[in-house]
Parts: C-alpha cells; structure tokens; sequence
C-alpha cells in the first residue's frame, strides 16, 4: 500500500510472489529470474503482465522474500501454493524420490582469526561490528566439503584412483514425486550436512498414495531405515557395497532396478543445472549472471532468406546465441547450443540488434 506521503505506486504482491515462485521451482538467482521474466513470454505470461509493464527488479524481490521470512508466512504460502496445485489434480502419486546436490557459491577470503569465528556459529554481524558494509557481503553460512568422483578403469582394465573435487556453498536436498516429478518437499543446508539425516527432518511427503521412497546409498542407514519403518513409508532405498568386499550379484541386480525410479530425480537436477546454470550467491552479493545461452535480449532470428521468424514458427527445439556488448558485429557471435527437429532443416543464423 502506498505511504500517507504518498509516493510511487507498490508493485503487485501477487506478481511478486509468482516471481518467487518461478525462482523456487527453477533454483535460479533473483537477478536470473528477473532476467528470465523480461526474456520469456512464457513467463510474463504465467507472472500476468504485459510487455510494456515494469517487472520487480532483484532488489525488491529480496526486500520482499525477506519481509515474508520475517512474518513467518512465506512456508505457509507455497504449503498453500502445493494444496493448489493437488486440487488441481497433480496430487503426489506413485511414491517419491529424494536426492540432494551441491550448489557452489563464491568463495569466502578471510583471516584466521574470522574462520575460527565463522566455525564458532557467529554471525556476519558479530564479526566484523564496525564494517556493515563489508559483513553485508560475507558469507557465514557455506562451508566445505568434498565431493567424490568415480574413476573409470584405465585402458588396461586396471583400476584408476578416485578424484576427490572440494566444494564451497551449499546443499539442496528434494523430495519429488515419481508420477509427476513435482517437488513437493525441499531443505537446503550447507554444503558439510549429512545426506540421511535429512530424510528425518521433513524431506518425506505422507500425503503420497504410494508409500514406496526411493534414494541413493547417501540416504541408507539403520536410523533411517528403523525410522521408516516407524512412520509407514516402505524404503526402497539402494544398498551399500559390503566393506572390503565385492558387491553380491543380487544386491546389485536389486539397485539397477531401483535406479529406473530413482533416476527421476536426476532430471529435476539436470533442469536446474544444465538448463537454469543454477549457481548460488551469498547474502548481498549480486549472484552471476545466467549462462550466454540465455543471454538473447540482442538477438532475434532469421530463416536462411534472411527475413524475421516468429518465435511459434522457429524450427529448433532451442537455440542460443550470445552477442558481446558494444557495437554487434556478427562475427564475434558464438553459438551456445542448436538442436533442430528436422534433420534437413537449414540452420537459421542471428541478427544482432544494437540497443
């Protein structure tokens, strides 16, 4: 509402909260999804507004986000925003999948004496009380961790040595549904957090007609299964190769069919990264700008006789390119990806547009 000394006019809280929305289900930045609602027609559709009208910028969905945390309302919205969508008929069905992945955020430069403060649980705010400026834009909640990578056997068949990658940011752990892929639970902790513990701590759904939930060997563990078994859920969480010996040939046979339904999950996870280029940006730090693949506000396209083609019309699956700032000069264009329907369709080219 507008202030008794009147003023500019207050955006629409219901737009603001679908960009949350949009922002959620996709697990981009505010800035991306800004970006993302100014780009798409798709989204400016879903968000109710037209070209010509203002979309919320970063800040104020941030001012906004945070004053919804502070009443203690935002869980209630998307509990009610998720009631929605099962009266709507997409109900959570066929069980659930729950999986979690690591999001990296920009590393942290600090003093001894500040890490051993960060390690202690103390705040931004506690630790450097004369500069608000600078805790604004320090990150204490990431941590650590290392992320361990199979290697593949070696041309001679002979075993390679494991990669282990280390990792500063994040973790979002989800719970979906295996009928329609929705996530209908979600927890994101730091990157140091154990996988299983999570399953204990709201990441279930018992409102699934099905009682079966699938997960990777992260999430198998005697409190967990005991726990499961507890509150109804039936595990069908994969089992973990015996300690210093060979994986039996049932147990290995039992978790290949587990992964056809738990592979659900992977596709969730490839939306947000490949698709969404999903990064994370600590607290008042600007988070980074999305992939050049989405970068198209400079670019509209042409057939190969050179004239305008209608977004409707465009014989690709998607295409991408991405125009340098400055004066467009059509040779420093890079294609980002192309993926066309018709094998024998020719390859449209960009028109780059000068603003």
């Amino acid at each position: 509402p507008r202030s008794a000394k009147g003023g500019r006019p207050a955006l629409d809280v219901v737009l603001k909260f679908k960009m949350l929305v949009l922002q959620s289900l996709h697990g981009l930045s505010l800035e991306a999804t800004e970006h993302m609602v100014r780009d798409r027609l798709s989204w400016t559709r879903f968000c109710g507004m037209d070209l010509s009208d203002k979309v919320p910028d970063a800040n104020t969905l941030w001012d906004f986000r945070e004053a919804l945390i502070k009443a203690g309302v935002l869980d209630e919205l998307f509990k009610e925003m998720n009631q929605i969508i099962a009266e709507a008929g997409f109900i959570s069905r066929s069980g659930q999948v729950v999986d979690s992945s690591l999001v990296a955020a920009p590393r942290q430069r600090m003093t001894g004496e500040e890490k051993a403060a960060v390690k202690e649980g103390r705040s931004a705010d506690e630790i450097w009380p004369d500069a608000p400026a600078k805790a604004s834009q320090k990150d204490t909640d990431a941590r650590w961790t290392v992320k361990h990578k199979k290697a593949k056997a070696g041309p001679d068949g002979r075993k390679l040595v494991d990669i282990a990658i280390p990792v500063f940011g994040y973790k979002t752990h989800i719970g979906i549904d295996k009928k329609h892929g929705i996530i209908r639970r979600q927890i994101v902790t730091d990157a140091a957090a154990n996988d299983g513990k999570r399953l204990r701590e709201g990441l279930i759904d018992h409102g699934n007609t099905c009682r079966d939930v699938w997960g990777d060997t992260g999430c198998r563990s005697a409190e967990n299964e005991k726990w499961l078994k507890e509150h109804g859920p039936d595990s069908r969480i994969h089992r973990k190769k015996p300690h210093k010996r060979p994986m039996p040939a049932r147990t290995a046979k039992a978790n290949g069919r587990k992964s056809k339904d738990r592979a659900k999950v992977e596709h969730v996870f490839a939306h947000r990264k490949a698709r969404m280029g999903r990064r994370s940006g600590p607290s008042g730090w600007p988070a980074p700008r999305p992939p050049s693949r989405w970068r198209t506000s400079r670019t509209t396209w042409a057939d190969c006789d050179g004239f305008p083609v209608e977004p409707s019309r465009r014989p690709m699956a998607w295409c991408a390119f991405e125009a340098r700032s400055g004066p467009a000069r059509p040779e420093k264009a890079r294609i980002g990806h192309w993926k066309s329907r018709n094998p024998g369709q020719i390859r449209p080219r960009p028109i780059l547009i000068d603003p």
